[in-house]
């Protein structure tokens, strides 16, 4: 096979697990399907123009914040499925900012604080929501400014032992917060992120 074909696309879709999400194109009204290109995966493509849709994962940014007694910062969610659930400040990155923008605004909407990105922590792929793929960026940051308030998509926010969380909205918090932990514990981190 060469070139785009829809022999088998169905069943190749279901092996990847691939769910159509989008079925009109973007740039001429067309009908989407899922096409493969020999040597590469089934993508979306335009049956009019041929455009590909690629389904790319989004970009979200969280803080890490700690007090002197290394408990980190935390907010309980509102609203969706997560309700009542906790997180470590975050949020999407917009189309016009960068990485560092996008945490210092989405942590000060979240919490009332203004911070100052350290350094990058841990980069995961999070697979939680079957319809958003995202790819979070965990960055070290420092309290330089604010009030201590939630806000945005958080009705409470409060600092918690890192051994003990409350429960947790997303399973890649517990990933990193365990590993903060873990790291805590080999006494790895202060030096390293500047903290104290």
């Amino acid at each position: 096979m060469s070139g785009l074909t829809g022999v088998n696309i169905s069943v190749i879709a279901k092996e990847q697990r691939l769910e159509q999400r989008f079925f009109y194109c973007p740039k001429c009204g067309g009908k989407l399907s899922y096409r493969y290109r020999e040597g590469d995966r089934p993508r979306l493509t335009c049956s009019a123009c041929r455009y590909i849709l690629y389904e790319n994962p989004v970009v979200g940014v969280a803080a890490i914040v700690l007090n002197p007694r290394n408990q980190i910062l935390l907010g309980r969610r509102v609203g969706g499925k997560y309700a009542g659930l906790w997180c470590i400040p975050c949020g999407y990155v917009e189309y016009d900012e960068d990485v560092y923008q996008a945490v210092r605004r989405e942590f000060k909407e979240e919490t009332n604080l203004d911070i100052e990105p350290l350094g990058v922590y841990t980069v995961q792929s999070n697979f939680h929501d079957p319809e958003k793929h995202t790819v979070g960026i965990w960055f070290w940051a420092r309290v330089t400014g604010g009030e201590l308030r939630a806000g945005d998509d958080l009705d409470r926010a409060g600092y918690f032992d890192l051994y003990n969380p409350p429960p947790l909205a997303f399973p890649t918090d517990r990933v990193v917060i365990e590993r903060l932990g873990d790291d805590i514990k080999k006494r790895v981190l202060t030096a390293r992120a500047g903290l104290y």
